[in-house]
């Protein structure tokens, strides 16, 4: 949940003027006039509960599933992605534009930690075959298409910030008495009332192993107003919300240490 000192900061910086993935397609693009194209966005949003458990992953650094100094759990639903989205289910990708120069977001760095923690290792890029991290897969993958609405990286990253913290899906599931458990379980059905109710627009549910929850969608216009998700959910008539908990084994700093010692001798 949003701290609110996080969020003053947050809400500052904006008024100072400041693949093939999850089983859909990927339309390769390369041209200014392609990235226009797009039919509306998707803001996913992730259970790191469930990403962190099911996912295959390591400790590092970087990785937020990993217990380190001064870790914290995840405030709830943390962000994946902003997607611009196709109305055919595809969906454009690595466009042409600016490669990821953290610098140029150094304002929101804060929040990017605490709303869009990274819970993985650097991966190849799907774009460049380089070692990317997440935030920067997430700008080459997705933000240099949505440049037309969102602009420059700063532009992309703050906007999804800002749907992010405007429509708090946690809140919203807390409300309707849907908490994390070990052992219950609730009804898809009621998710989706809650949200619909909350935002006038139907989410998408995706779950992973049957009737885990691993994602939530929330689809915008191109003027960011709330719609309808396109996709069916993806989700059983009963859902499960895991609590979270960190990797079991060594420290991110630990297991990254013994892994650089291995990669030496």
């Amino acid at each position: 949940m949003a701290s609110y000192s996080t969020t003053m900061i947050l809400l500052s910086v904006l008024f100072s003027g400041l693949l093939y993935a999850n089983g859909r397609a990927v339309d390769l693009v390369s041209t200014l006039t392609q990235q226009n194209q797009f039919d509306f966005f998707t803001l996913a949003l992730q259970w790191p509960a469930t990403f962190c458990s099911t996912h295959e992953n390591k400790c590092c650094p970087e990785n937020g599933c990993c217990a380190g100094e001064n870790s914290q759990s995840p405030p709830g639903f943390t962000i994946h992605g902003l997607w611009p989205d196709y109305k055919d289910g595809s969906w454009p990708s690595c466009c042409e534009g600016s490669a990821y120069d953290e610098s140029k977001i150094a304002p929101l760095l804060d929040a990017m930690h605490e709303y869009w923690p990274i819970l993985s290792c650097n991966d190849i890029s799907s774009c460049n075959n380089k070692t990317n991290s997440f935030w920067a897969d997430q700008w080459e993958q997705h933000g240099t298409c949505s440049t037309s609405l969102t602009g420059d990286q700063y532009g992309y990253f703050l906007t999804a910030l800002e749907l992010y913290l405007k429509y708090n899906v946690t809140e919203v599931l807390l409300q309707a008495k849907v908490k994390p458990s070990n052992s219950n379980t609730y009804p898809s059905a009621v998710l989706i009332s809650a949200i619909a109710n909350a935002f006038h627009a139907k989410p998408r549910l995706d779950c992973k192993n049957g009737d885990v929850i691993k994602e939530v969608h929330l689809c915008f216009t191109k003027d960011l107003q709330p719609r309808e998700c396109v996709e069916p959910s993806g989700c059983p008539a009963f859902v499960r919300l895991p609590k979270f908990a960190f990797l079991e084994g060594a420290t991110k700093t630990e297991e990254w240490l013994l892994s650089a010692v291995k990669t030496v001798i």
